[in-house]
Protein backbone atom coordinates (compact mmCIF):
# COMPACT_ATOMS: atom_id res chain seq x y z
CA UNK A 1 0.00 0.00 0.00
CA UNK A 2 1.65 3.23 -1.16
CA UNK A 3 0.19 5.69 1.32
CA UNK A 4 1.97 8.67 -0.21
CA UNK A 5 0.42 7.86 -3.57
CA UNK A 6 -3.00 7.24 -1.96
CA UNK A 7 -2.89 10.56 -0.09
CA UNK A 8 -1.65 12.45 -3.14
CA UNK A 9 -4.55 11.17 -5.26
CA UNK A 10 -7.01 11.93 -2.45
CA UNK A 11 -5.79 15.54 -2.11
CA UNK A 12 -5.79 16.14 -5.87
CA UNK A 13 -9.46 15.14 -5.93
CA UNK A 14 -10.50 17.03 -2.77
CA UNK A 15 -8.59 20.22 -3.57
CA UNK A 16 -9.44 20.11 -7.30
CA UNK A 17 -5.82 20.33 -8.43
CA UNK A 18 -4.06 18.75 -11.41
CA UNK A 19 -1.06 17.73 -9.34
CA UNK A 20 0.57 18.19 -5.95
CA UNK A 21 3.88 17.22 -4.39
CA UNK A 22 3.84 15.89 -0.86
CA UNK A 23 6.99 16.36 1.21
CA UNK A 24 8.36 14.11 3.94
CA UNK A 25 9.28 16.09 7.08
CA UNK A 26 12.73 15.46 8.53
CA UNK A 27 11.24 15.48 12.02
CA UNK A 28 8.67 12.69 12.57
CA UNK A 29 6.97 14.89 15.20
CA UNK A 30 5.82 17.04 12.28
CA UNK A 31 3.99 14.14 10.68
CA UNK A 32 4.63 11.56 7.99
CA UNK A 33 3.73 13.80 5.03
CA UNK A 34 3.44 17.55 4.55
CA UNK A 35 1.48 19.54 1.96
CA UNK A 36 3.03 22.95 1.08
CA UNK A 37 0.02 25.28 0.77
CA UNK A 38 1.78 27.88 -1.40
CA UNK A 39 0.36 26.23 -4.53
CA UNK A 40 -3.19 27.02 -3.31
CA UNK A 41 -2.62 30.75 -2.68
CA UNK A 42 -3.49 31.90 -6.18
CA UNK A 43 -6.56 29.67 -6.38
CA UNK A 44 -7.95 30.63 -2.95
CA UNK A 45 -6.58 34.19 -2.79
CA UNK A 46 -5.33 33.66 0.76
CA UNK A 47 -1.96 33.32 2.44
CA UNK A 48 -0.53 29.77 2.70
CA UNK A 49 -0.77 30.02 6.52
CA UNK A 50 -4.51 30.84 6.42
CA UNK A 51 -5.13 28.08 3.86
CA UNK A 52 -3.34 25.56 6.07
CA UNK A 53 -5.52 26.57 9.07
CA UNK A 54 -8.73 26.30 7.02
CA UNK A 55 -7.83 22.85 5.67
CA UNK A 56 -7.01 21.57 9.15
CA UNK A 57 -10.68 22.09 10.02
CA UNK A 58 -12.44 21.41 6.71
CA UNK A 59 -10.50 18.50 5.22
CA UNK A 60 -12.02 15.10 5.93
CA UNK A 61 -9.49 12.54 7.19
CA UNK A 62 -9.03 9.39 5.07
CA UNK A 63 -9.22 6.17 7.12
CA UNK A 64 -5.43 5.74 7.04
CA UNK A 65 -4.74 9.23 8.47
CA UNK A 66 -4.99 9.69 12.25
CA UNK A 67 -4.45 13.45 12.39
CA UNK A 68 -4.17 16.56 10.21
CA UNK A 69 -2.40 19.53 11.79
CA UNK A 70 -1.66 23.01 10.45
CA UNK A 71 1.94 24.11 10.86
CA UNK A 72 2.56 27.55 9.36
CA UNK A 73 2.25 27.31 5.54
CA UNK A 74 2.28 23.50 5.72
CA UNK A 75 -0.47 20.99 6.38
CA UNK A 76 0.94 17.95 8.16
CA UNK A 77 -0.54 14.45 7.93
CA UNK A 78 -0.03 11.68 10.49
CA UNK A 79 -0.53 8.07 9.40
CA UNK A 80 -2.83 5.92 11.51
CA UNK A 81 -0.25 3.43 12.81
CA UNK A 82 -2.81 0.79 13.78
CA UNK A 83 -4.49 0.94 10.37
CA UNK A 84 -1.12 0.74 8.63
CA UNK A 85 0.04 -2.20 10.79
CA UNK A 86 -3.19 -4.14 10.21
CA UNK A 87 -3.37 -3.54 6.45
CA UNK A 88 0.31 -4.23 5.74
CA UNK A 89 0.80 -7.23 8.02
CA UNK A 90 -2.43 -8.94 6.98
CA UNK A 91 -1.58 -8.36 3.33
CA UNK A 92 1.87 -9.93 3.73
CA UNK A 93 0.57 -12.90 5.74
CA UNK A 94 -2.10 -13.51 3.10
CA UNK A 95 0.16 -13.08 0.05
CA UNK A 96 3.40 -14.48 1.57
CA UNK A 97 6.04 -14.46 -1.18
CA UNK A 98 3.61 -12.84 -3.63
CA UNK A 99 3.73 -9.62 -1.64
CA UNK A 100 5.06 -6.92 -3.96
CA UNK A 101 4.26 -8.97 -7.07
CA UNK A 102 3.30 -6.76 -10.01
CA UNK A 103 0.43 -7.43 -12.36
CA UNK A 104 1.54 -9.71 -15.18
CA UNK A 105 2.03 -7.83 -18.45
CA UNK A 106 3.04 -8.53 -22.03
CA UNK A 107 5.87 -6.00 -21.80
CA UNK A 108 8.90 -8.04 -22.86
CA UNK A 109 12.35 -7.40 -21.42
CA UNK A 110 15.37 -9.14 -22.94
CA UNK A 111 18.49 -9.35 -20.76
CA UNK A 112 21.87 -10.34 -22.19
CA UNK A 113 24.27 -11.93 -19.70
CA UNK A 114 27.04 -13.05 -19.15
CA UNK A 115 28.59 -13.20 -22.69
CA UNK A 116 31.71 -15.39 -22.17
CA UNK A 117 34.52 -16.39 -24.55
CA UNK A 118 35.17 -20.07 -25.19
CA UNK A 119 38.89 -19.90 -24.50
CA UNK A 120 38.93 -19.97 -20.69
CA UNK A 121 36.72 -20.59 -17.65
CA UNK A 122 34.45 -17.93 -16.18
CA UNK A 123 36.23 -15.56 -13.81
CA UNK A 124 35.39 -13.03 -11.10
CA UNK A 125 34.18 -10.43 -13.63
CA UNK A 126 31.79 -12.98 -15.14
CA UNK A 127 30.47 -13.70 -11.65
CA UNK A 128 29.42 -10.06 -11.22
CA UNK A 129 27.88 -10.12 -14.70
CA UNK A 130 25.95 -13.34 -14.03
CA UNK A 131 24.63 -12.09 -10.70
CA UNK A 132 23.58 -8.68 -12.03
CA UNK A 133 21.86 -10.31 -15.01
CA UNK A 134 20.06 -12.99 -12.99
CA UNK A 135 18.89 -10.54 -10.31
CA UNK A 136 17.66 -8.06 -12.91
CA UNK A 137 15.71 -10.87 -14.58
CA UNK A 138 14.18 -11.89 -11.23
CA UNK A 139 13.22 -8.29 -10.41
CA UNK A 140 11.61 -7.75 -13.81
CA UNK A 141 9.57 -10.94 -13.39
CA UNK A 142 8.60 -9.76 -9.91
CA UNK A 143 7.16 -6.47 -11.21
CA UNK A 144 5.22 -8.40 -13.87
CA UNK A 145 7.32 -8.10 -17.02
CA UNK A 146 7.69 -10.95 -19.51
CA UNK A 147 11.41 -11.51 -19.00
CA UNK A 148 13.79 -13.45 -21.26
CA UNK A 149 17.44 -14.18 -20.46
CA UNK A 150 19.76 -14.55 -23.45
CA UNK A 151 23.46 -15.29 -23.69
CA UNK A 152 25.98 -14.44 -26.39
CA UNK A 153 28.89 -16.84 -26.59
CA UNK A 154 31.96 -15.41 -28.32
CA UNK A 155 33.19 -18.66 -29.83
CA UNK A 156 35.27 -17.47 -32.79
CA UNK A 157 38.16 -15.12 -33.53
CA UNK A 158 41.86 -14.75 -32.86
CA UNK A 159 41.49 -15.12 -29.06
CA UNK A 160 39.77 -18.50 -29.48
CA UNK A 161 42.56 -19.63 -31.80
CA UNK A 162 45.15 -18.99 -29.07
CA UNK A 163 43.97 -21.86 -26.88
CA UNK A 164 43.43 -24.01 -30.00
CA UNK A 165 46.97 -23.45 -31.31
CA UNK A 166 48.55 -24.12 -27.91
CA UNK A 167 46.58 -27.37 -27.60
CA UNK A 168 47.47 -28.39 -31.17
CA UNK A 169 51.19 -27.83 -30.55
CA UNK A 170 51.54 -28.88 -26.91
CA UNK A 171 48.38 -30.79 -25.95
CA UNK A 172 49.32 -34.19 -27.44
CA UNK A 173 45.61 -34.91 -28.07
CA UNK A 174 45.02 -35.23 -24.34
CA UNK A 175 41.49 -35.31 -22.98
CA UNK A 176 40.50 -33.05 -20.07
CA UNK A 177 41.91 -34.27 -16.76
CA UNK A 178 40.07 -31.54 -14.80
CA UNK A 179 36.93 -29.47 -15.26
CA UNK A 180 36.91 -29.12 -19.04
CA UNK A 181 36.76 -25.29 -19.33
CA UNK A 182 39.73 -25.03 -16.95
CA UNK A 183 41.59 -27.54 -19.12
CA UNK A 184 41.13 -25.31 -22.19
CA UNK A 185 41.97 -22.19 -20.18
CA UNK A 186 45.36 -23.65 -19.28
CA UNK A 187 46.25 -23.69 -22.99
CA UNK A 188 45.15 -20.07 -23.39
CA UNK A 189 47.63 -19.12 -20.66
CA UNK A 190 50.25 -21.43 -22.22
CA UNK A 191 49.97 -19.65 -25.57
CA UNK A 192 50.80 -16.31 -23.95
CA UNK A 193 53.90 -17.80 -22.29
CA UNK A 194 55.13 -19.60 -25.41
CA UNK A 195 54.50 -16.65 -27.76
CA UNK A 196 56.93 -14.56 -25.70
CA UNK A 197 59.59 -17.16 -26.44
CA UNK A 198 58.67 -17.78 -30.09
CA UNK A 199 57.50 -14.77 -32.21
CA UNK A 200 56.60 -17.13 -35.08
CA UNK A 201 53.61 -18.37 -33.10
CA UNK A 202 51.71 -15.20 -34.02
CA UNK A 203 52.04 -16.03 -37.73
CA UNK A 204 50.75 -19.54 -37.07
CA UNK A 205 47.90 -18.05 -35.09
CA UNK A 206 46.82 -15.81 -37.98
CA UNK A 207 47.08 -18.73 -40.40
CA UNK A 208 44.84 -20.80 -38.11
CA UNK A 209 42.22 -18.04 -38.11
CA UNK A 210 42.30 -17.84 -41.91
CA UNK A 211 41.85 -21.61 -42.10
CA UNK A 212 38.92 -21.41 -39.69
CA UNK A 213 37.32 -18.64 -41.78
CA UNK A 214 37.77 -20.78 -44.91
CA UNK A 215 36.09 -23.74 -43.18
CA UNK A 216 39.16 -25.98 -43.02
CA UNK A 217 37.88 -29.35 -41.74
CA UNK A 218 40.79 -30.18 -39.39
CA UNK A 219 40.72 -26.75 -37.77
CA UNK A 220 36.94 -26.75 -37.53
CA UNK A 221 36.94 -30.21 -35.91
CA UNK A 222 39.49 -29.07 -33.35
CA UNK A 223 37.42 -25.93 -32.72
CA UNK A 224 34.22 -27.94 -32.21
CA UNK A 225 35.93 -30.31 -29.78
CA UNK A 226 37.49 -27.58 -27.64
CA UNK A 227 34.37 -25.41 -27.76
CA UNK A 228 32.31 -28.30 -26.42
CA UNK A 229 34.76 -28.79 -23.56
CA UNK A 230 34.40 -25.16 -22.55
CA UNK A 231 30.62 -25.04 -22.97
CA UNK A 232 30.21 -28.19 -20.86
CA UNK A 233 32.24 -26.50 -18.13
CA UNK A 234 30.15 -23.31 -18.40
CA UNK A 235 26.95 -25.31 -17.85
CA UNK A 236 28.24 -26.56 -14.50
CA UNK A 237 29.22 -23.05 -13.39
CA UNK A 238 25.93 -21.54 -14.57
CA UNK A 239 24.04 -24.15 -12.57
CA UNK A 240 26.02 -23.45 -9.41
CA UNK A 241 25.41 -19.71 -9.70
CA UNK A 242 21.74 -20.27 -10.58
CA UNK A 243 22.16 -18.64 -13.99
CA UNK A 244 19.31 -19.73 -16.26
CA UNK A 245 19.48 -18.96 -19.97
CA UNK A 246 16.39 -19.03 -22.20
CA UNK A 247 18.29 -18.79 -25.48
CA UNK A 248 21.99 -18.84 -26.35
CA UNK A 249 23.38 -17.11 -29.43
CA UNK A 250 26.76 -18.16 -30.83
CA UNK A 251 28.89 -15.62 -32.65
CA UNK A 252 30.00 -18.28 -35.14
CA UNK A 253 26.40 -18.69 -36.35
CA UNK A 254 25.66 -15.09 -37.27
CA UNK A 255 28.90 -13.13 -37.71
CA UNK A 256 28.46 -13.03 -41.48
CA UNK A 257 24.89 -11.67 -41.29
CA UNK A 258 26.13 -8.30 -40.09
CA UNK A 259 28.07 -7.88 -43.33
CA UNK A 260 24.86 -8.06 -45.37
CA UNK A 261 23.19 -5.39 -43.24
CA UNK A 262 26.20 -3.11 -43.70
CA UNK A 263 26.30 -3.64 -47.47
CA UNK A 264 22.59 -2.83 -47.80
CA UNK A 265 23.09 0.26 -45.64
CA UNK A 266 25.96 1.33 -47.92
CA UNK A 267 23.70 1.16 -50.98
CA UNK A 268 21.09 3.29 -49.19
CA UNK A 269 23.71 5.89 -48.25
CA UNK A 270 23.46 5.21 -44.50
CA UNK A 271 27.12 4.17 -44.51
CA UNK A 272 29.98 5.33 -46.72
CA UNK A 273 33.53 4.31 -47.58
CA UNK A 274 36.61 6.09 -46.28
CA UNK A 275 39.84 6.70 -48.20
CA UNK A 276 41.12 3.25 -47.17
CA UNK A 277 38.09 1.35 -48.45
CA UNK A 278 36.61 0.68 -44.99
CA UNK A 279 32.84 1.07 -44.64
CA UNK A 280 32.15 3.63 -41.92
CA UNK A 281 29.39 5.49 -40.10
CA UNK A 282 30.15 9.17 -39.50
CA UNK A 283 28.92 9.99 -35.99
CA UNK A 284 30.92 13.18 -35.43
CA UNK A 285 27.69 15.24 -35.23
CA UNK A 286 26.67 13.01 -32.31
CA UNK A 287 30.02 13.81 -30.58
CA UNK A 288 31.29 10.33 -31.39
CA UNK A 289 33.75 9.34 -34.13
CA UNK A 290 33.86 7.90 -37.63
CA UNK A 291 33.24 4.29 -36.81
CA UNK A 292 34.46 1.49 -39.06
CA UNK A 293 31.67 -1.10 -39.35
CA UNK A 294 33.28 -3.32 -42.00
CA UNK A 295 36.96 -3.49 -42.86
CA UNK A 296 38.23 -2.91 -46.39
CA UNK A 297 39.19 -6.59 -46.65
CA UNK A 298 35.57 -7.55 -45.93
CA UNK A 299 36.14 -8.85 -42.39
CA UNK A 300 33.69 -7.93 -39.64
CA UNK A 301 34.36 -6.46 -36.21
CA UNK A 302 32.41 -6.66 -32.96
CA UNK A 303 30.01 -3.86 -33.84
CA UNK A 304 29.18 -5.54 -37.18
CA UNK A 305 28.10 -8.63 -35.30
CA UNK A 306 26.23 -6.69 -32.60
CA UNK A 307 24.14 -4.92 -35.27
CA UNK A 308 23.16 -8.29 -36.74
CA UNK A 309 22.42 -9.80 -33.33
CA UNK A 310 20.11 -6.94 -32.32
CA UNK A 311 18.13 -7.48 -35.53
CA UNK A 312 18.00 -11.28 -35.00
CA UNK A 313 16.82 -10.93 -31.41
CA UNK A 314 14.07 -8.50 -32.33
CA UNK A 315 12.83 -10.90 -34.97
CA UNK A 316 12.93 -13.71 -32.39
CA UNK A 317 11.20 -11.96 -29.48
CA UNK A 318 9.81 -8.53 -30.51
CA UNK A 319 11.13 -7.23 -27.19
CA UNK A 320 10.05 -3.87 -25.76
CA UNK A 321 13.36 -3.39 -23.93
CA UNK A 322 16.83 -4.84 -24.41
CA UNK A 323 19.36 -4.69 -21.56
CA UNK A 324 23.02 -5.48 -22.22
CA UNK A 325 24.91 -6.44 -19.04
CA UNK A 326 28.49 -5.62 -20.05
CA UNK A 327 31.46 -4.05 -18.23
CA UNK A 328 31.91 -0.28 -18.26
CA UNK A 329 34.98 -0.54 -20.50
CA UNK A 330 32.42 -0.95 -23.31
CA UNK A 331 30.48 2.26 -22.58
CA UNK A 332 31.67 3.92 -25.80
CA UNK A 333 31.00 0.80 -27.87
CA UNK A 334 27.34 0.76 -26.83
CA UNK A 335 26.86 4.49 -27.41
CA UNK A 336 28.07 3.93 -30.97
CA UNK A 337 26.02 0.75 -31.43
CA UNK A 338 22.79 2.39 -30.28
CA UNK A 339 23.35 5.40 -32.57
CA UNK A 340 24.01 3.15 -35.57
CA UNK A 341 20.86 1.11 -34.86
CA UNK A 342 18.89 4.38 -34.76
CA UNK A 343 20.33 5.41 -38.13
CA UNK A 344 19.22 2.04 -39.50
CA UNK A 345 15.67 2.87 -38.31
CA UNK A 346 15.13 -0.21 -36.16
CA UNK A 347 11.86 -0.05 -34.16
CA UNK A 348 13.44 -1.04 -30.85
CA UNK A 349 16.21 1.57 -30.62
CA UNK A 350 14.52 3.84 -28.05
CA UNK A 351 14.48 1.04 -25.49
CA UNK A 352 18.07 -0.17 -25.47
CA UNK A 353 20.04 0.04 -22.24
CA UNK A 354 23.64 -0.79 -21.40
CA UNK A 355 23.85 -1.92 -17.77
CA UNK A 356 27.52 -1.13 -17.28
CA UNK A 357 29.36 -2.35 -14.22
CA UNK A 358 32.69 -1.54 -12.63
CA UNK A 359 35.86 -3.49 -12.10
CA UNK A 360 36.41 -5.98 -9.29
CA UNK A 361 39.90 -6.33 -7.92
CA UNK A 362 41.30 -8.57 -5.24
CA UNK A 363 43.23 -7.69 -2.11
CA UNK A 364 46.27 -8.92 -4.09
CA UNK A 365 45.60 -6.61 -7.08
CA UNK A 366 44.17 -6.78 -10.60
CA UNK A 367 43.44 -9.90 -12.64
CA UNK A 368 45.16 -10.79 -15.93
CA UNK A 369 43.55 -13.70 -17.80
CA UNK A 370 46.37 -14.25 -20.28
CA UNK A 371 48.94 -14.60 -17.53
CA UNK A 372 46.74 -16.85 -15.42
CA UNK A 373 46.55 -14.28 -12.60
CA UNK A 374 42.80 -14.55 -12.25
CA UNK A 375 40.20 -15.82 -9.83
CA UNK A 376 38.11 -18.44 -11.60
CA UNK A 377 34.42 -18.48 -10.66
CA UNK A 378 34.60 -22.16 -9.69
CA UNK A 379 37.70 -21.78 -7.52
CA UNK A 380 36.19 -18.75 -5.79
CA UNK A 381 32.96 -20.64 -5.06
CA UNK A 382 35.00 -23.57 -3.70
CA UNK A 383 37.01 -21.26 -1.45
CA UNK A 384 33.82 -19.68 -0.10
CA UNK A 385 32.34 -23.13 0.48
CA UNK A 386 35.34 -24.17 2.59
CA UNK A 387 35.24 -20.92 4.59
CA UNK A 388 31.54 -21.48 5.31
CA UNK A 389 32.11 -25.12 6.25
CA UNK A 390 34.81 -24.18 8.75
CA UNK A 391 32.50 -21.66 10.46
CA UNK A 392 29.56 -24.09 10.61
CA UNK A 393 31.66 -26.85 12.18
CA UNK A 394 32.77 -24.45 14.91
CA UNK A 395 29.12 -23.73 15.80
CA UNK A 396 27.48 -27.11 15.06
CA UNK A 397 29.57 -30.04 16.28
CA UNK A 398 27.08 -32.84 15.59
CA UNK A 399 25.96 -31.82 12.11
CA UNK A 400 25.72 -34.57 9.46
CA UNK A 401 28.02 -34.49 6.43
CA UNK A 402 25.08 -34.11 4.05
CA UNK A 403 23.56 -31.17 5.93
CA UNK A 404 27.00 -29.62 6.34
CA UNK A 405 27.55 -29.60 2.56
CA UNK A 406 24.10 -28.16 1.83
CA UNK A 407 24.30 -25.39 4.43
CA UNK A 408 27.92 -24.55 3.55
CA UNK A 409 26.94 -24.03 -0.09
CA UNK A 410 23.93 -21.88 0.83
CA UNK A 411 25.96 -19.64 3.14
CA UNK A 412 28.92 -19.48 0.75
CA UNK A 413 26.81 -18.50 -2.25
CA UNK A 414 24.73 -16.14 -0.12
CA UNK A 415 27.89 -14.37 1.02
CA UNK A 416 29.37 -14.20 -2.47
CA UNK A 417 26.19 -13.04 -4.20
CA UNK A 418 25.22 -10.42 -1.63
CA UNK A 419 28.70 -8.89 -1.54
CA UNK A 420 28.74 -8.58 -5.34
CA UNK A 421 25.22 -7.17 -5.56
CA UNK A 422 25.30 -4.68 -2.68
CA UNK A 423 27.41 -2.20 -4.64
CA UNK A 424 26.08 0.22 -7.22
CA UNK A 425 26.80 -1.53 -10.57
CA UNK A 426 29.15 1.23 -11.75
CA UNK A 427 31.24 1.14 -8.58
CA UNK A 428 34.65 -0.56 -8.56
CA UNK A 429 35.37 -2.56 -5.42
CA UNK A 430 37.73 -5.06 -3.84
CA UNK A 431 36.26 -8.49 -3.24
CA UNK A 432 37.35 -9.87 0.11
CA UNK A 433 36.06 -13.44 0.72
CA UNK A 434 36.62 -13.39 4.50
CA UNK A 435 34.84 -10.07 4.90
CA UNK A 436 31.88 -11.18 2.76
CA UNK A 437 31.14 -14.26 4.89
CA UNK A 438 30.99 -12.50 8.26
CA UNK A 439 27.77 -12.81 10.26
CA UNK A 440 27.77 -9.12 11.14
CA UNK A 441 27.85 -6.01 8.98
CA UNK A 442 26.37 -5.56 5.52
CA UNK A 443 26.66 -9.17 4.42
CA UNK A 444 24.49 -11.94 3.02
CA UNK A 445 25.03 -14.20 6.06
CA UNK A 446 23.79 -11.37 8.32
CA UNK A 447 20.47 -11.25 6.44
CA UNK A 448 20.31 -15.06 6.24
CA UNK A 449 20.96 -15.33 9.99
CA UNK A 450 18.15 -12.84 10.74
CA UNK A 451 15.74 -15.01 8.72
CA UNK A 452 16.98 -18.22 10.39
CA UNK A 453 16.48 -16.66 13.82
CA UNK A 454 12.87 -15.70 12.98
CA UNK A 455 12.17 -19.17 11.60
CA UNK A 456 13.45 -20.70 14.83
CA UNK A 457 11.18 -18.48 16.97
CA UNK A 458 8.13 -19.30 14.84
CA UNK A 459 8.91 -23.01 15.02
CA UNK A 460 9.05 -22.94 18.83
CA UNK A 461 5.76 -21.04 19.13
CA UNK A 462 2.53 -23.03 19.51
CA UNK A 463 0.25 -20.00 19.92
CA UNK A 464 -2.53 -19.52 17.36
CA UNK A 465 -2.20 -16.15 15.67
CA UNK A 466 -5.92 -15.24 15.37
CA UNK A 467 -7.71 -12.11 16.63
CA UNK A 468 -4.53 -10.04 16.56
CA UNK A 469 -4.56 -6.67 18.34
CA UNK A 470 -2.38 -4.41 16.16
CA UNK A 471 -2.71 -1.47 18.56
CA UNK A 472 -0.20 -3.27 20.81
CA UNK A 473 2.65 -2.60 18.36
CA UNK A 474 3.69 0.66 19.98
CA UNK A 475 7.45 0.33 20.30
CA UNK A 476 9.36 2.67 17.90
CA UNK A 477 11.25 -0.33 16.47
CA UNK A 478 7.93 -2.05 15.68
CA UNK A 479 6.63 1.07 13.95
CA UNK A 480 9.83 1.41 11.93
CA UNK A 481 9.57 -2.26 10.87
CA UNK A 482 5.98 -1.77 9.65
CA UNK A 483 7.02 1.27 7.65
CA UNK A 484 9.88 -0.70 6.11
CA UNK A 485 7.55 -3.60 5.26
CA UNK A 486 5.12 -1.20 3.61
CA UNK A 487 7.95 0.08 1.39
CA UNK A 488 8.94 -3.34 -0.01
CA UNK A 489 6.86 -3.23 -3.24
CA UNK A 490 8.31 0.21 -4.09
CA UNK A 491 11.83 -1.02 -3.33
CA UNK A 492 11.38 -3.96 -5.72
CA UNK A 493 10.06 -1.69 -8.45
CA UNK A 494 12.78 0.91 -7.91
CA UNK A 495 15.51 -1.77 -8.02
CA UNK A 496 14.14 -3.16 -11.28
CA UNK A 497 13.55 0.13 -13.08
CA UNK A 498 16.85 1.69 -12.00
CA UNK A 499 18.78 -1.55 -12.75
CA UNK A 500 20.23 -1.57 -9.22
CA UNK A 501 20.23 -4.67 -7.04
CA UNK A 502 22.11 -2.48 -4.52
CA UNK A 503 18.81 -0.78 -3.61
CA UNK A 504 17.27 -4.11 -2.61
CA UNK A 505 20.43 -5.18 -0.73
CA UNK A 506 20.42 -2.00 1.35
CA UNK A 507 16.73 -2.51 2.12
CA UNK A 508 17.32 -6.09 3.33
CA UNK A 509 20.17 -4.92 5.57
CA UNK A 510 17.99 -2.13 7.01
CA UNK A 511 15.12 -4.56 7.67
CA UNK A 512 17.47 -7.09 9.26
CA UNK A 513 19.04 -4.41 11.48
CA UNK A 514 15.61 -3.19 12.55
CA UNK A 515 14.49 -6.73 13.35
CA UNK A 516 17.60 -7.34 15.48
CA UNK A 517 17.07 -4.03 17.31
CA UNK A 518 13.48 -5.09 18.00
CA UNK A 519 14.53 -8.63 19.00
CA UNK A 520 17.05 -7.44 21.60
CA UNK A 521 14.68 -4.80 22.96
CA UNK A 522 11.29 -6.54 22.90
CA UNK A 523 10.34 -9.99 24.13
CA UNK A 524 8.58 -11.83 21.32
CA UNK A 525 7.21 -14.81 23.26
CA UNK A 526 5.84 -13.73 26.64
CA UNK A 527 3.87 -16.48 28.41
CA UNK A 528 2.30 -13.81 30.66
CA UNK A 529 0.99 -11.77 27.72
CA UNK A 530 -0.45 -14.05 25.06
CA UNK A 531 -2.16 -11.19 23.18
CA UNK A 532 1.08 -9.27 22.69
CA UNK A 533 2.90 -12.51 21.80
CA UNK A 534 0.35 -13.29 19.05
CA UNK A 535 0.77 -9.81 17.58
CA UNK A 536 4.56 -9.92 17.62
CA UNK A 537 4.59 -13.38 16.05
CA UNK A 538 2.55 -11.99 13.15
CA UNK A 539 5.04 -9.11 12.87
CA UNK A 540 8.12 -11.35 12.67
CA UNK A 541 6.37 -13.77 10.32
CA UNK A 542 5.77 -10.86 7.94
CA UNK A 543 9.45 -9.88 8.26
CA UNK A 544 10.44 -13.46 7.40
CA UNK A 545 8.32 -13.54 4.24
CA UNK A 546 9.82 -10.26 3.02
CA UNK A 547 13.40 -11.32 3.83
CA UNK A 548 12.82 -14.66 2.14
CA UNK A 549 11.40 -13.07 -1.02
CA UNK A 550 14.04 -10.34 -1.13
CA UNK A 551 16.84 -12.90 -0.88
CA UNK A 552 15.10 -15.00 -3.55
CA UNK A 553 15.35 -12.05 -5.98
CA UNK A 554 19.11 -12.06 -5.33
CA UNK A 555 19.30 -15.83 -5.87
CA UNK A 556 20.05 -16.50 -2.18
CA UNK A 557 18.54 -19.33 -0.11
CA UNK A 558 17.87 -19.40 3.61
CA UNK A 559 19.68 -22.28 5.39
CA UNK A 560 17.93 -24.52 7.91
CA UNK A 561 20.44 -23.39 10.54
CA UNK A 562 23.68 -21.40 10.78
Amino acid sequence: MDLKKELTQYLIKELKLKEITLETPNNTNLGDFALPCFILSKQRKKSPIDISKDLEVSLKKPKYISNIISNGPYLNFFIDKVYLAKSILEKIIKETNNYGQGKKSKYTVLIESPGPNTNKPLHLGHVRNMLLGSTLANLNKKIGNNTIKVDIVNDRGIHICKSMLAYKKFGSNKKPNKKSDHFVGDFYVLYDKESKKDPNLEKELNQMLIKWESDNKLIRDLWKKMNKWVLDGFKETYKRFDTKIDKTYYESNYYNQGKEIIKKGLKKGIFKKDEFGNIIMDLTKENLDKKVVLRADGTSIYITQDIALADIRYNDFKMDKMIYVVGNEQLYHFKVLFEILKKLNYKFTDNLHHLAYGYISLPEGKMKSREGIVVDADNLANEMHELAKKGILERNKGISKQELEIISEQIAMGALKFFMLKYDPMKDFIYNPKESIKFEGETGPYVQYSAVRIKSILKKSKIKKDNVNYSLLKDPSEERIITLLSNYPQIIRKSALEYKSSILCKYLIDLSKEFNTFYHKCQVIDINNRELTKTRLVLIKAIYYVLEDGLKQLGIKIPSRM
